[in-house]
């Protein structure tokens, strides 16, 4: 590799944190970035702080920012219910406005003044199935900006958004996750986990997440309240 550097998006969860044993597998320099950005539930940094310390990344840095100031979503919205699975093809009210193309601009300006010119994020077919900021097109047209917007796209170095996840769904992503080495009990998925990382079972995260662990014929190490 030209640059072995990479920003990885580490949320804590199931999605982010085979994205970064991904990255790590593949020899990648990994500079995880999280964000404390007023989401309810907070013990998914906590997740994230301990998978960033397992993987031993160059630096780990947790970005404070306020979209509950905002507001307008379950995840972040103290008058707006996380509500129980429901299959639904409407966009659904845990999706949180703008906040992958807030989260990828971040990782865009550290990636530049780290003189890096790879992200990774881990997008699926599950996400993009109901998230608009998910989809392949979103990533496509946000490199694109980006390389016009940075100093260094300009000047010839190429921001690359890596997206190894895109076309896996849960159960591939945990199958792949297992061959890597992970622990999934150490991650927090769900959109309203209690203080100690413990899930609710009952919304479309953990309803995905216990899914993939059973397409995937792998016992759920997942912690329930």
């Amino acid at each position: 590799m030209s640059n072995n550097k990479a920003v990885i998006l580490l949320s804590g969860g199931l999605d982010s944190t085979t994205t970064l044993a991904i990255a790590n597998s593949l020899g990648y320099e990994c500079y995880a970035l999280s964000f404390d950005y007023g989401q309810k539930q907070k013990s998914e940094l906590k997740s994230a702080t301990n998978i960033a310390n397992i993987f031993n990344v160059v630096e780990h840095r947790t970005m404070k920012i306020s979209l509950s100031d905002i507001g307008g979503s379950a995840l972040t919205d103290k008058n707006i219910d996380v509500p129980k699975f429901i299959q639904s093809d409407e966009i659904p009210v845990t999706y949180v406005p703008a906040r992958n193309t807030i989260f990828l601009s971040y990782a865009t300006a550290w990636a530049e003044v780290l003189g890096c010119q790879n992200i990774f994020i881990g997008v699926n077919v599950a996400d993009y199935s109901g998230y608009p900021d998910c989809r392949k097109e979103y990533i496509d047209a946000f490199e694109a900006m980006a390389n016009l917007a940075t100093k260094q796209g300009v000047e010839g170095n190429k921001l690359k958004i890596h997206t190894p996840l895109i076309k896996l769904n849960k159960s591939q992503i945990i199958t792949q996750g297992i061959e890597l080495g992970i622990d999934y009990s150490l991650t927090t998925t769900c959109y309203q986990a209690d203080k100690n990382g413990k899930a609710c079972g009952m919304c479309d995260a953990c309803e995905y997440r216990k899914l993939g662990f059973k397409e995937a014929h792998v016992a759920d190490p997942t912690k329930y309240q």
